[in-house]
Parts: C-alpha cells; sequence; structure tokens
C-alpha cells in the first residue's frame, strides 16, 4: 500500500502534535516532516518530497497562502491542504486562488481532515462541510449574478429576437412572427452577436439557453 506522506506546517508545536497523534493510526498515511513557518515549509518540500501538506493559514513572517503560491510554483505536483481557524470568505477564496487543494476548519472533527487529506492526495478538491457549504452559496451568488447581467445590453424586441433564433427559427420566420422584414431580422441578429461576442446562430442560441433567456422576456 502506497502511504500519503505528509507534511504538518503550523508555528504551533502543540498543534503539530497533535496532528501528528491523530495521524499516527493512519495506515495510509506517514507524517514524514513538519515545519514551524513558511521558509521552513520550502526546506521540508525540497527535502521530504511530500505527497500532501497540511498548511497553516497564519504563520510568522510569510503567511499560508505565500508559503502555498510558494510551494506550487517550485512543486507544482504537491497537494496543499489549508488548515485554520478562519472561516471567512475572502480566506477561502485565497486559498483557492493560490492553488490550495483543501480548506478545513480546525474547529471541526478529525476525520473530515482525514478525509480531505486523502481526497488531496487523490487530486480532489477537500473543503470541510462547512467551508462547502459556505463556497457552494458564494458560487450561487455569483451565478445568479452573471444570470441578472447575461442580456442587460440587449433590448426587449433583441430578446424576442434571440429567443426565436434559440428555437430555431429563419429570419424569415422571425419576421413573419415579430411582423419584422428579413433585413431588421437580419440587423438585430448582427447587433446581438456583436453586443454578446458571440460568433454565430449556434453559439447565440446556445448562450440564450444556458443562461435562460425565456425567465428575462416580459
Amino acid at each position: 500500500m502506497n502511504r500519503i506522506r505528509l507534511l504538518i506546517v503550523d508555528d504551533h508545536a502543540v498543534v503539530r502534535l497533535g496532528l501528528r497523534t491523530l495521524l499516527a493510526d493512519e495506515l495510509d498515511i506517514e507524517v514524514v516532516a513538519e515545519a514551524d513557518s513558511a521558509e521552513e515549509a520550502l526546506v521540508q518540500v525540497n527535502h521530504h518530497n511530500p505527497d500532501v501538506v497540511i498548511l497553516d493559514i497564519q504563520l510568522p513572517g510569510r503567511s499560508g497562502i505565500e508559503a502555498c503560491r510558494d510551494i506550487l510554483t517550485q512543486f507544482p505536483k504537491t497537494r496543499i491542504v489549508m488548515l485554520t481557524s478562519h472561516a471567512g470568505e475572502s480566506f477561502v477564496e485565497q486559498a483557492i486562488r493560490a492553488g490550495a487543494s483543501g480548506y478545513v476548519l480546525k474547529q471541526v472533527g478529525n476525520e473530515e481532515l482525514i478525509r480531505a487529506v486523502r481526497a488531496a492526495f487523490n487530486g480532489e478538491i477537500a473543503f470541510d462541510t462547512h467551508t462547502t457549504a459556505q463556497v457552494v452559496s458564494r458560487l450561487k451568488k455569483m451565478e445568479s449574478q452573471v444570470e441578472e447581467n447575461a442580456f442587460k445590453d440587449l433590448s426587449q424586441r433583441e430578446m424576442e429576437v434571440m429567443a426565436l433564433v434559440a428555437e430555431g427559427d429563419s429570419n424569415k420566420e422571425i419576421g413573419q412572427k415579430l411582423n419584422l422584414n428579413e433585413i431588421t431580422v437580419r440587423n438585430y441578429v448582427s447587433n446581438i452577436l456583436s453586443k454578446l461576442q458571440l460568433r454565430n446562430r449556434i453559439e447565440l442560441a446556445t448562450y440564450a439557453i444556458n443562461h435562460h433567456l425565456k425567465d428575462h422576456l416580459d
């Protein structure tokens, strides 16, 4: 059985001891080294080549976020799980942008941390349940904002034309349904493509469907 080679990075010795004790009974995980700073973490990663690094977000000197970037720049195959007491959205977002594979709160149960280490090792995203709920909520909020702005540059008539294009109607058929001549319809389609930076009617139809155009029509 291939054991997960693990590096623990935390500036508190009692936390490192607790983590090492917690993981001692896991047959598939081996703690190969510890570090108490970002600088020492780089040294230990270089020396031991761990599969996964448990990295505290708050470290003396360079932060865990900076350490995460540094490690992944030099050792891109390393998986990093941020372990922190900070549950704020900004910290989670910074960790993700830095390339972390996981984000686990120190307050959660031991099983969640162990699960996150294994998930990271397997190339999966590893969040504890609290952070997962937070990320999902943020993504839904962002998706909602994107949805609201999807057609903000289009007039009501342009959206009506777009909806019919999405249904597969030709310019002639659209003109008949909206009482417009073909040239006017063609101009509407051209304007829509330009405004949404789309290349053709297929992309236009796909955009309309993916962003639920019919829900935006009066």
